[in-house]
């Protein structure tokens, strides 16, 4: 009979998104005081594979991502979501922007066979936590690429999406050693 295991910690991965650039600026502020400082960053890009966010977001959003140096154990993860919806509430009722919700952040985690995120959202394919947070594997990495799944949202399934994802996942393999995890 297999015992149980501690998990291995995980890197957190935060996506970003808004059509504002203070937004932004707000927001890598915010999450270093509540999670540690930023190890790695994505470049920004254009976030146009759906106009889901359109009506509370406005139009000419941008991405970008944000990889933070401690890493976390993976039942953090509800927390971490429900700490990034306040943030998200809690700039959108400063009333500074038109939209009904200016900034957008979604959590996840990068471990070395997958990257998962959090969601408020449920469907077939996604496991209940608690406190009305779910998780996805997003990705999976397999044969030295990360893979979509056939609910893959269309902007993780981007080269530059994946090209970052790579580059925190040999980040994360570096914060592994540093910790004596790997």
């Amino acid at each position: 009979m297999a015992e149980p295991r501690s998990p291995v910690p995980a890197l957190l991965v935060s996506a970003v998104f808004s059509r504002h650039e203070d937004a932004f600026t707000w927001a890598q502020t915010r999450l270093e005081a509540l999670l540690g400082p930023v190890g790695l960053a994505s470049e920004p890009f254009v976030f146009n594979q759906t106009t889901y966010y359109e009506a509370s977001m406005g139009r000419d959003l941008h991405k970008r991502f944000l990889a933070f140096e401690r890493l976390v154990l993976p039942d953090r993860l509800p927390d971490i979501k429900l700490q990034t919806n306040a943030l998200e509430h809690e700039l959108a009722a400063t009333g500074r922007y038109p939209e009904a919700r200016p900034l957008n952040l979604d959590p996840g985690l990068l471990v070395l066979g997958k990257f998962l995120l959090a969601t408020t959202k449920d469907q077939a394919h996604r496991i209940y936590l608690r406190d009305g947070i779910f998780a996805e594997v997003t990705l999976r990495y397999h044969a030295g690429a990360f893979e979509p799944w056939p609910w893959t949202y269309a902007d993780y399934r981007l080269p530059c999406v994946h090209a970052f994802l790579q580059q925190a996942r040999d980040y994360y393999r570096h914060r592994l050693r540093e910790e004596g995890g790997e």
